[in-house]
């Protein structure tokens, strides 16, 4: 039984004054909200740290929740988004290249409340499913 999916994203490459642009990444989550049907319970709690630092915000939803957090100085950005319910996923590669320049984005796609069909003596899985898009 699968009770949801996680979608763990990075972004590497990214133009550093975006990723310090509370305003583009909210944008960014809007619009993943919007392409997948997904439905916030507020605007987000959001952060922008001080000087070169970057962004961290996290979206509350019905469907379960939703952060990013930056690192203009590394040039990367991470989004995580959790959902219960199954087909919650977006064009990361795409749209994160576009939006914030990204030169590379990592896509591992986690079913949540699926026991592994093949487990070590410790009961934890043998391997992770990993997909990349793009």
């Amino acid at each position: 039984m699968e009770v949801g999916e996680e979608w763990i994203v990075d972004a590497f490459g990214c133009e550093p004054h975006l990723l310090r642009d509370a305003s583009c990444l909210q944008s960014i989550v809007k619009s993943i909200l919007r392409d997948t049907s997904l439905h916030s319970l507020h605007e987000g709690y959001w952060h922008t740290f001080a000087g070169e630092g970057g962004v961290t915000g996290l979206v509350a939803l019905q469907e379960s929740h939703l952060a990013v957090h930056t690192y203009p100085e590394y040039r990367i950005a991470t989004f995580s988004l959790y959902c219960c319910r199954i087909g919650c996923g977006w064009s990361w590669d795409e749209k994160l290249k576009k939006a914030l320049g990204a030169t590379t984005v990592t896509i591992v796609r986690v079913e949540r409340g699926r026991l592994p069909a093949t487990t070590s003596s410790n009961g934890m899985p043998t391997k992770m499913e990993h997909s990349r898009e793009g």
